[in-house]
């Protein structure tokens, strides 16, 4: 069933990416916005030649990251969709759990359109902090244009030529025809099913290790930018991250606290023990920062909860694979973050556009390494929405921060949605999985 995973072997298995530890790259952040406040106030005169050297070094490797990102999805899209498809085929609790997972994806991307407004309306950005960033990265122009009506986004999503959209940076039209072509593959006669899998794996796990090559450059980058926008904008750069941390990491927290309520309301455990149960799957998520990691002490909270060893075993790792329970409403949070930042207006029809890009790429970041993820499932999303993604080159630097909420999320959803199939298999009669 997770093939994927367990079996280097497997035409979807992604290779193992070499990356640069998350701490660099935040140590390298601090590094530079010291070092921008530094010559900001102390060598303001050294700022021009400083700025010249390091602007275009900032700028080669945002370049770099955002080549990455259309070949990647649509790799990964494609592989993601063949091994759901696959799933399905396993059993009733298989499909059983994949309509659990979709649900609950639809509610984690739909979320943020409620929450993150709302907490930026409570929780503005810090006077000044937004403006002061916007004149120092680059890219920093607001989308402009007339909004589109509803007739011209249906027809903008079905593209007359895929290469095209993709070539120009139309990401809903290339995702939608990549997820029909995948399903498309699943059709056809097995050998070329397999040889189309075998393709797309292939070139995934090349892009992954261009990725790879890039990130492995991220402290020398996230260094350039940063520096650049503290010499720029002073202290509000520091402000507007660490607001931007808050933000994110408090609607991050509604599909943590989701986890206890699904727990309680649909799977009907009580919540002192449900919560016993998980906590050492969350201690040890946060402190390894990988569901993957956690599995064997979610499988213990499964246990503690007197779920049944042939639920838990199959669903459970499953979830691991496919489920990514706060990835849509943490990447939409960041793009709104980055669009009331910016002062880019979302339209309804945009709005759409993103609620159904976070629920497809969510499927197509499988296992990935957290950077790596952030890259791949923010930019899509972004670039839909019309929004500028030059500020997700900085963002990375900051995830090692969110992404602990993003792994402490996923693991408490993980152990909910296993006991609300467990129960619902009691109930239902279902087949043992296969």
């Amino acid at each position: 069933m997770n093939q994927a995973i367990n079996d280097p072997s497997s035409p979807s298995a992604l290779p193992p990416i070499a990356q640069v530890p998350a701490l660099w790259t935040f140590a390298a952040l601090t590094a530079g916005l010291l070092g921008g406040l530094a010559l900001a106030f102390a060598a303001p005169q050294a700022l021009p030649a400083v700025l010249g050297v390091v602007e275009p070094v900032g700028d080669l490797w945002l370049r770099a990251l955002k080549a990455t990102i259309v070949p990647l999805v649509a790799a990964l899209l494609f592989t993601g969709i063949v091994q759901t498809v696959a799933t399905a085929q396993a059993g009733a609790m298989a499909r059983r759990s994949l309509g659990a997972f979709l649900a609950f994806l639809a509610f984690s991307a739909a979320m943020p359109m409620v929450v993150t407004p709302a907490l930026l309306a409570l929780l503005p950005i810090p006077g000044g902090a937004g403006s002061a960033l916007r004149t120092s990265l680059a890219g920093s122009a607001p989308v402009t244009g007339a909004v589109p009506g509803i007739g011209e986004f249906l027809r903008s999503i079905v593209p007359t030529n895929v290469i095209d959209a993709a070539a120009n940076d139309r990401m809903l039209p290339m995702i939608l025809f990549m997820a029909v072509f995948a399903l498309a593959s699943t059709r056809i006669a097995r050998p070329q099913r397999e040889m189309l899998a075998t393709f797309f794996a292939a070139l995934a796990s090349a892009m992954l290790v261009v990725i790879g090559w890039v990130l492995a450059l991220a402290p020398l980058g996230v260094f350039a930018l940063s520096l650049s926008v503290a010499a720029k904008s002073g202290t509000s750069a520091i402000g507007a991250l660490a607001h931007y941390v808050v933000i994110v990491v408090l609607t991050g927290s509604v599909v943590f606290l989701a986890g206890y309520a699904i727990a309680v309301l649909i799977a009907r455990k009580p919540l002192m023990g449900f919560a016993r149960a998980v906590l050492p799957a969350q201690t040890l998520g946060l402190s390894t920062q990988s569901s993957l990691a956690s599995l064997p002490a979610m499988l213990g909270a499964c246990r503690t909860l007197g779920l049944r060893e042939t639920t838990a075993e199959f669903v459970l790792p499953l979830a691991v694979a496919l489920f990514r329970a706060t990835s849509p409403a943490m990447n939409l949070a960041v793009v709104i973050y980055v669009a009331h930042w910016y002062g880019v207006p979302l339209a309804p029809a945009l709005i759409v556009s993103g609620w159904a890009m976070a629920i497809l790429v969510s499927l197509s970041s499988v296992s990935l390494p957290g950077t790596i993820s952030f890259v791949a499932s923010v930019g899509p999303i972004a670039i839909a929405m019309g929004v500028p993604v030059e500020p997700l080159a900085l963002l990375v630097a900051v995830e090692v921060l969110p992404d602990l909420m993003r792994t402490l999320g996923n693991v408490t959803m993980d152990v909910a949605i296993t006991a609300v199939i467990d129960r619902a298999a009691g109930t239902g009669g279902d087949e043992e999985p296969r």
